[in-house]
């Protein structure tokens, strides 16, 4: 796992939904490295402890990377205060990513809540022949839907209160596509009961399943246990890192 640790300019930042913020960052060898699925690990000012953020945004060509997240304590809180202009420390790219297979004719990605930014460089892989899938607790969380339907990929957006698109989780339509559809690939991030019920719709239907997995990390680069989940390989249990051997998985070898 080649990374790198550096302080990186924020050429932009923008506010796109309450206490969720975009911030692109220039850094050309982590860009020129990065792939979909990967994080990074940003130090907040004042805090020993790094912040894991999932890449939303890889632009190779400019020498960037996108980030989208949200406040949920202090530290991320510290972090929303940086603007454009300003220096970011970050640890990047960290983790295990996503496979993408330019032979695949047809996948869907799946993004619950904040797991929803790194299905987009997934989405600019594959284009026109993703159907991603994303859902948000009500209207005003929903985030990312303009650049996944710039992606090219077909896009359909679920609320847990029906503010906004379909009334319902996103297993609701992944049933349907994946009844009908023949299927090379699911992708999904995001909370874990979400990911058990897309893993179970996958193992039923003899479809190929990644799933990105959030925990709270330490050091990101497998040297503590903080972020240990139980899996299993050759019929063997062993604990991984999530942030080393993931945050990415097989939904196969994750024992839930």
């Amino acid at each position: 796992m080649k990374y790198t640790q550096g302080k990186y300019i924020i050429s932009r930042k923008t506010a796109i939904a309450r206490d969720i913020y975009s911030f692109t960052i220039a850094c050309p060898e982590v860009a020129e490295a990065a792939q979909p699925g990967q994080f990074v690990h940003i130090r907040a000012n004042g805090f020993t402890l790094r912040r894991p953020i999932s890449i939303c945004g890889i632009d190779k060509a400019k020498g960037t990377l996108r980030i989208v997240f949200e406040i949920r304590g202090e530290g991320t809180a510290e972090i929303a205060k940086l603007n454009e202009g300003d220096l970011i420390d970050m640890l990047a790219p960290l983790g295990h990513g996503f496979t993408v297979n330019p032979e695949f004719k047809r996948v869907v990605l799946i993004g619950g809540g904040i797991g929803t930014p790194p299905m987009l460089p997934l989405a600019q892989s594959y284009g026109d022949k993703a159907t991603a899938i994303c859902g948000f607790r009500n209207a005003s969380a929903v985030i990312l839907q303009e650049d996944f339907r710039n992606s090219g990929a077909e896009t359909i957006l679920c609320t847990d209160d029906g503010s906004m698109g379909i009334h319902g989780f996103v297993t609701q339509p992944f049933t349907e596509i994946a009844g009908k559809e023949n299927i090379d690939a699911v992708y999904a991030c995001g909370p874990m009961p979400m990911l058990r019920g897309i893993a179970e719709i996958c193992r039923e239907k003899g479809i190929y399943c990644e799933i990105s997995l959030e925990e709270r990390m330490a050091c990101g680069i497998g040297a503590c246990l903080g972020c240990a989940c139980k899996t299993k390989r050759n019929d063997e249990e062993y604990f991984a890192h999530v942030c080393k051997d993931g945050p990415v998985f097989n939904a196969e070898e994750v024992l839930w």
